[in-house]
């Protein structure tokens, strides 16, 4: 965009910051005429201006409070940067669908307001990626021509990452079988490798080297309730601590008797 070219340089630079990875603000999509685009809500952008990331940024202007992040990014909202829009509903018949976006005529910045993104950032990565998959191509076109060193060379390590796989299946079917024959001989049975299918790095999928499959712990929600309902006492209990008698309370009804004389006192044996 012509007013994109025109911004100065300390609004780019806030741009480019804002559009990149580094700012950690919450990026949602959403449906412009058809297109999707990114957009984002004012308070995710406030608080990645007075984020230590962008204290980092050199050449960008400081940001100490949430009105000077606010001016700030009404500048860059002034360059067309990125513009306020209204959210509708889905644009799909499925609830998780782009939603429906549509430019408001009154630009202004706001937290509590949504703003989608006409800046694409930095295309030097973008660029880089063509250029890497161009050779890519090329060089698998070329395969016939590498020296029988090089072609020798992609051999060995496609045979080891085959193996690599392989060994990877290997070690899941012997830890299933591990754990059925430990679920018979030592319930509740042990797991080789826990965390080999885990949410985590590759060498903390091998630690630790063995588990019991033990249940996992009940959250402190439920326990608090168990320990009201264990606390809850019932009738032999209570006419035990009264010794041997209980109050209870009778619902009203047409035929009952005064609120006054609405208790009565029961008797009960008492328990062997």
């Amino acid at each position: 965009m012509e007013q994109q070219a025109k911004a100065p340089p300390d609004i780019k630079k806030i741009a480019q910051f804002l559009r990149g990875g580094n700012a950690g603000m919450k990026v949602r999509v959403g449906a412009l005429n058809g297109k999707r685009l990114d957009y984002f809500k004012g308070k995710s952008a406030i608080k990645a201006l007075l984020s230590p990331a962008f204290a980092k940024v050199k050449g960008a202007p400081k940001v100490t409070s949430e009105a000077e992040a606010q001016t700030i990014l009404q500048a860059v909202n002034a360059f067309a940067f990125f513009l306020r829009v209204q959210r509708g509903g889905p644009t799909g018949s499925s609830s998780s669908s782009p939603k429906a976006l549509q430019i408001i005529p009154e630009q202004m910045f706001s937290p509590d307001e949504y703003y989608a993104w006409f800046y694409e950032g930095s295309q030097w990565t973008t660029y880089a990626g063509g250029i890497l998959m161009v050779a890519i191509m090329l060089a698998g076109v070329m395969f016939p021509l590498w020296p029988p060193i090089m072609r020798l060379g992609v051999w060995y390590l496609s045979i080891g990452m085959l193996g690599l796989i392989g060994l990877f299946f290997a070690i899941a079917i012997v830890r299933l079988i591990f754990y059925i024959i430990t679920v018979v001989v030592a319930s509740p049975g042990i797991w080789i490798f826990p965390q080999l299918f885990a949410d985590v790095g590759f060498v903390d999928s091998f630690i630790p080297l063995w588990e019991w499959d033990l249940p996992k712990k009940k959250s402190k929600k439920k326990k608090e309730k168990g320990t009201s309902s264990k606390n809850a006492k019932g009738p032999a209990e209570k006419h035990a601590e009264n010794g041997g008698a209980f109050i209870e309370e009778v619902a009203e009804s047409e035929e009952s008797r005064p609120a006054s004389r609405r208790t009565r006192i029961e008797e009960v044996e008492d328990d062997d």
